[in-house]
């Protein structure tokens, strides 16, 4: 299974706006915007972006979660 993908952002004056395939999917303004600067030189960058824009970890979690070895059970469902 791959990383995230397809984010990118633009700076506007002091603001970072995140976008993902194109589209704005947050602003960061103020502390959170050096902050982000900073981290993007040094983390992965895709990664980063996904946990601050809330789209991440999407798609498997209620799969998981109804796993029996997670707790959960599939008899008499």
């Amino acid at each position: 299974m791959g990383g995230p993908a397809g984010f990118t952002y633009e700076t506007h004056g002091e603001d970072v706006i995140l976008l993902h395939h194109g589209r704005p999917a947050a602003t960061l303004r103020g502390a959170r915007a050096a902050d982000f600067l900073t981290r993007v030189e040094t983390e992965d960058a895709q990664l980063l972006m996904a946990r601050l824009t809330g789209n991440y970890r999407r798609g498997n979690e209620r799969a998981a979660a109804q796993h029996p070895r997670n707790g959960g059970s599939s008899r008499g469902r």
